[in-house]
């Protein structure tokens, strides 16, 4: 008898957040390739349409939808549009999030960066599980995969909202976990290093040390530590499929650190 493909993700559906771009729409290729239905929710409806076309060209199906992840009513539209469109939701992905520039220390951020910055990441994380996990649940189980942020895992990152909202969202995906497992739903998260996506290359620069002043982590000087804590879209994108998929049934509750080892030396 044949091995079972285990990466296969066949007749499964995935809503991506933030699937317009970075990595997200490197997301909603990688499912598609391997098998998966996509619905990719974003803000911006162009950038989801051209997401979710890149995925149609390439032979797979997706849809596109104009998702504001910090609205309740507009979480739950995307919703209900993928179970109108696809009749089940196996998986979700929260990748809408991010930093912001003017992001820093607890005694000098913007109150206004403070609550930009939890709506963003941790509200539309929450409003998103709030929503998919009930719909994967009468599918018969399926996957929650949440981003966070090596700055979630150690006390070094100068950027205090951001590193508060992404170790809230690990302590979500705890919660989470032990809740729904009876429920046959897995959830997991990712702490991600430096991601090369349009958006961190615009706000913070490149690793090219006449760009240091941009950045106070000093990537250059980082990367010399730790080689691996740069990585690309299609990184990451491949942890969530491996995390969605049967290869890691036994996977639930875990953060998986792809942070070049800063979270462990």
């Amino acid at each position: 008898m044949a091995a079972r493909d285990l990466s296969d993700l066949s007749g499964k559906v995935v809503l991506i957040s933030g699937g317009g771009g970075g990595i997200g729409s490197a997301a909603a290729r990688a499912f598609a390739a391997a098998g998966a239905a996509v619905a990719v929710a974003d803000r911006l409806k162009e950038s989801a349409e051209v997401a979710a076309a890149s995925v149609r060209q390439a032979g797979g199906d997706a849809l596109a939808l104009e998702t504001d992840v910090t609205s309740d009513e507009s979480v739950a539209a995307a919703v209900a549009g993928t179970l109108t469109r696809f009749g089940r939701l196996d998986v979700l992905y929260n990748t809408a999030g991010g930093t912001d520039p003017e992001d820093g220390p607890v005694t000098e951020v913007p109150l206004e960066v403070f609550d930009r910055t939890i709506n963003l990441d941790l509200r539309g994380t929450f409003l998103c599980c709030r929503h998919a996990i009930p719909a994967i649940i009468r599918a018969g189980g399926g996957a929650v995969i949440n981003m966070s942020s090596g700055a979630a895992l150690r006390g070094a990152s100068p950027f205090h909202v951001y590193g508060a909202a992404k170790g809230a969202i690990l302590s979500l995906t705890r919660a989470l976990a032990g809740h729904y497992a009876k429920q046959g739903v897995r959830v997991n998260a990712i702490a991600s290093g430096r991601v090369q996506t349009a958006r961190i290359l615009r706000d913070w620069g490149t690793l090219d040390p006449a760009d240091e002043g941009r950045d106070p982590q000093n990537p250059a000087a980082r990367l010399r530590e730790y080689p691996f804590w740069v990585g690309d879209p299609e990184h990451i994108a491949a942890t969530a499929v491996f995390l969605a998929s049967d290869a890691a049934r036994m996977i639930t509750g875990a953060t998986i650190p792809a942070d070049g080892g800063r979270s462990s030396y």
